[in-house]
């Protein structure tokens, strides 16, 4: 999917390559384990998966087919569309802001799905990535994503995951979507899949009863589907006269445990532990979560 020069740039065209060139992702092997990490392979996003087959501390195992992560799918190829038709699914819940879908588009979906637009805010990052890049500055770049820069500010981003009462309600609601037998299997998506989506698939999980070890896994297993497109986006931004250090960007590419690691001690700081975060901070009740588990878990 070839860009202009002129398109190259500009900050609109900055945000144009961070969102246009091919997924490729079938051509990505896949992890195999007891807890693989099931990828739905898709041409024009790279990070859609189905959260089921994990097992949990009972021994028992999440369901497929009932709950998927995934980015953005404002790119999906008409075989794309074949392939989520064929997922059955009831629910799309896109937590990107307004910025990101003005930028990326709405999402392509094929007839079925219910779209519900619930955005999680990203404090403010892809504005910052944006004003970044389209600078074309080397010094400006520098002050704004150089010395750690880059990685304080994603911490900062998982922060709010905790810490903002609007994301707390948008995560709420998402997890009483999925525990919602009338709505389906139901898809959960961001920009890149691994941030707002991220966070909220490892509280699932944790939820479920999936181990620790299992739930981080899952959370980082994103830099593995994502690493060979986001080379490609930071090639592209050397290539088109953009960055001339696009390795500025790996950290807001990338996911990383002191990121979650961030939001976990935000919980114990706010709440003191996990459970109070889900019960205080998002306001599930107990019949929730039982139903939740009931759901994705098989004799729960």
């Amino acid at each position: 999917m070839p860009l202009s020069r002129r398109a190259l740039l500009t900050t609109t065209g900055a945000a144009a390559l961070l969102s246009a060139l091919p997924a490729e992702a079938s051509a990505r092997p896949r992890p195999r384990s007891a807890n693989a990490v099931r990828q739905i392979p898709l041409q024009g996003a790279v990070n859609v998966r189905d959260l089921g087959g994990y097992v949990t501390h009972d021994g028992a195992r999440v369901r497929h087919g009932l709950a998927y992560r995934g980015d953005h799918l404002a790119k999906l190829t008409d075989a794309d569309l074949t392939t989520l038709a064929g997922l059955g699914l009831g629910t799309v819940v896109d937590l990107r802001i307004p910025l990101e879908v003005q930028n990326d588009g709405s999402d392509r979906l094929p007839a079925g799905p219910v779209r519900v637009a619930r955005p999680v805010t990203d404090n403010g990052l892809f504005g910052q990535l944006m004003a970044a890049i389209g600078s074309r500055d080397p010094v400006r770049q520098e002050e704004m994503l150089g010395g750690g820069r880059a990685a304080a500010f994603m911490r900062e981003v998982y922060r709010t995951f905790v810490t903002d009462a609007a994301n707390r309600a948008a995560l709420a609601a998402t997890l009483r979507d999925l525990a919602d037998r009338r709505r389906g299997p139901l898809l959960l998506h961001c920009t890149s899949g691994k941030d707002r989506t991220g966070w909220t698939s490892y509280l699932l999980l944790t939820l479920l009863g999936v181990p620790e070890g299992s739930a981080r896994a899952d959370y980082l297993a994103s830099n593995t589907f994502r690493a060979a497109y986001d080379a490609r986006v930071r090639e592209g931004l050397k290539q088109g006269g953009l960055m001339q250090n696009p390795e500025l960007i790996v950290p807001l590419q990338e996911v990383r445990t002191e990121y979650l690691d961030t939001a976990l001690g935000q919980v114990r700081t706010s709440y003191g532990s996990l459970f109070r975060y889900v019960s205080v901070g998002l306001g599930l009740e107990l019949r929730e979560l039982v139903a939740l588990r009931e759901r994705l878990v098989p004799g729960a």
